[in-house]
């Protein structure tokens, strides 16, 4: 079938909100400072690493791209002197119902179907050079339709961003380099970038004269034609090996997954847990159209 890669980027600012309450939510943080982890980050890297089990944190830098490996060491391996990856996983799944009950999302007809047919996409996505979807593919199913619909919705997350990093290592685009391109491109304000991915003035510039280096940027800091050319080209290739995550879905699925899944992301924005601005460059827009637009 031929469909656009427009549509792996549209679905994806649906399902990633969805995702995403575990990141901003009160109640995660509460339940990853009750199983012990200290601080947000340590919950944050022990939760978004527990599928891989208690790997080296130079495992979780290389995984993950965009952090500094300092960063990553403050809080693995040391978080799991406090708790245990399954201990860290339950905790994200709780916390992320919990939330998504608070949203307003319930068990229903639509949250089922939203659910079955994200978690039938994902059951079919590529799994080739994808550790990090490997990992949660590899975790058990719940059951209930909103753990399952969260459950999906990061596996199909993890997929993306899986290719995403392969796509900017393909073109020669590092961890640190890839945030100041994705802020400089207008995606994520700096200030953001630089506070939730701690870069100090020094590390900034030291990005920003490699990409210069490279014609990416001028002498200003400022993207070049060939910057935002280079840009649109990593967003577009993502979103084309996207793309192949919903080969599982004919077109009646993929209208019937729109038109389920778009109001349960419209009530997860309205709560407010979520911000306008993250490294994820959400887009907002398009959430008032239920439809996958394939005819």
């Amino acid at each position: 079938m031929t469909r656009s890669p427009l549509i792996a980027r549209r679905l994806f600012d649906r399902f990633e909100p969805v995702h995403a309450i575990t990141y901003f939510a009160p109640e995660a943080r509460t339940a990853f400072d009750e199983v012990g982890f200290r601080g947000f980050w340590m919950g944050y890297f022990a939760a978004r690493a527990a599928p891989l089990g208690e790997v080296p944190a130079s495992v979780i830098t290389a995984v993950f791209y965009n952090f500094a490996s300092s960063h990553v060491a403050r809080a693995l391996p040391s978080a799991w002197t406090f708790a245990s990856p399954a201990d860290a996983l339950a905790a994200r799944e709780s916390s992320a119902v919990a939330a998504l009950h608070r949203c307003g999302v319930i068990d229903s007809d639509d949250v089922a179907t939203a659910a079955d047919l994200l978690g039938k996409a994902a059951s079919g996505a590529p799994l080739d050079g994808r550790p990090l979807f490997a990992a949660n593919l590899a975790l058990p199913w719940p059951d209930e339709p909103v753990a399952k619909l969260w459950h999906a919705a990061t596996l199909l997350r993890e997929q993306r961003g899986d290719g995403h990093v392969a796509v900017l290592s393909a073109a020669g685009i590092s961890g640190r380099e890839c945030n100041v391109l994705h802020s400089v491109a207008d995606r994520v304000p700096r200030e953001f970038i630089t506070r939730s991915r701690q870069y100090d003035d020094d590390e900034w510039r030291e990005c920003s004269r490699r990409l210069a280096d490279r014609g990416v940027l001028d002498d200003a800091g400022a993207l070049t034609q060939a910057g935002a050319d280079l840009k649109r080209d990593l967003e577009d290739t993502t979103d084309r090996l996207a793309l192949s995550a919903l080969d599982a879905l004919d077109d009646d699925d993929l209208e019937l997954l729109f038109r389920t899944l778009t109001p349960i992301t419209r009530a997860v924005v309205a709560a407010g847990d979520i911000p306008a601005a993250t490294p994820m460059g959400l887009r907002r827009d398009d959430l008032d159209d239920d439809s996958a637009h394939l005819k």
